[in-house]
């Protein structure tokens, strides 16, 4: 298997490309941060679904895309746009963190949802009975979907905390680039929208509604995005700017506002995943999907 990660070729099936990542977990089949060699897995899942272990890819995703996961049955694999993912990885904030004899229990908020990661204690392993993170720190997720009286959750292989927060909105970014691959097809490639399939963000567009790939003139924003964060959104997707997007300062002069009062705008939009950073934390762009 290949330690490739990253937009490319492939979309049938569950896989898309992605294969043994090297983004964050260097070697992880082999060091643990895919299977642990089986020393978790095997009190994880059952037999029935281990046959696809060694076909298993990884899914950059949002939380809001695993609420939204549809699934045949009790047993069959989770979709999301269609494709069946096995290994997912996604970048959030803990919200707390409960800790037991067997596991340590995180909640975990990416801004589109908060979801319950399990990572497993083993008792051979002192520093899998430590949290890597505290409440309020960012981690990255690699693990598996689970249900369980109707809730789901992550089981996870391996967690690491995020050393830099630009890692958030590269992740961001990695799973628009899937989603749209499974949604709207290769770059270049036919259109291929199909219905039913849901956004990646809350109050989301549904981008794959919309064939164009644009979003629909008069598109509302969440109910929480004040005045001034609307017409920051307005100026980045319809002002003419370079590939960088706009700075805080550019910003400013073209509404006649403060700075300040863009960058509170700038905080709400940041945390609703509706725009993101460029070449620094003062420059934002539109994050079309």
């Amino acid at each position: 298997m290949s330690n490739s990660y990253g937009y490319g070729g492939g979309g049938g099936g569950g896989g898309g490309g992605y294969s043994n990542t090297t983004y964050g977990a260097q070697n992880a089949a082999n060091e643990g941060g895919g299977f642990m060699n089986g020393s978790q897995q095997g009190s994880q899942d059952s037999p029935a679904q281990s046959k696809t272990y060694g076909q298993d890819s990884l899914r950059p995703i949002t939380i809001k895309q695993i609420m939204d996961a549809t699934q045949a049955h009790s047993d069959a694999d989770f979709k999301i746009d269609g494709a069946e993912v096995t290994v997912i990885t996604f970048v959030g904030q803990v919200n707390s963190i409960s800790t037991k004899a067997t596991n340590i229990l995180y909640k975990v908020d990416d801004g589109t949802g908060i979801i319950d990661v399990m990572s497993w204690v083993n008792g051979d392993d002192p520093k899998s009975q430590e949290s890597v993170a505290k409440e309020g720190e960012y981690i990255r997720v690699f693990g598996r979907l689970k249900t369980f009286n109707d809730k789901r959750s992550v089981t996870a292989h391996m967690l690491r905390p995020v050393p830099d927060f630009n890692e958030v909105s590269y992740h961001l970014l990695e799973a628009t680039v899937t989603h749209l691959y499974f949604t709207r097809g290769p770059p270049g490639g036919d259109v291929k929208a199909e219905p039913g399939n849901s956004g990646m963000f809350v109050d989301s567009w549904g981008g794959n509604n919309n064939a164009g790939g644009a979003k629909p003139a008069g598109a509302k924003l969440p109910h929480k995005i004040g005045v001034t964060g609307r017409k920051v959104y307005d100026l980045l997707q319809n002002a003419p700017q370079n590939n960088e997007g706009l700075h805080v300062h550019q910003i400013a002069q073209q509404l006649g506002i403060q700075s300040n009062d863009v960058f509170k705008a700038g905080d709400e939009l940041l945390g609703e995943g509706l725009i993101y950073t460029t070449v620094d934390d003062e420059t934002w762009a539109v994050l079309e999907y």
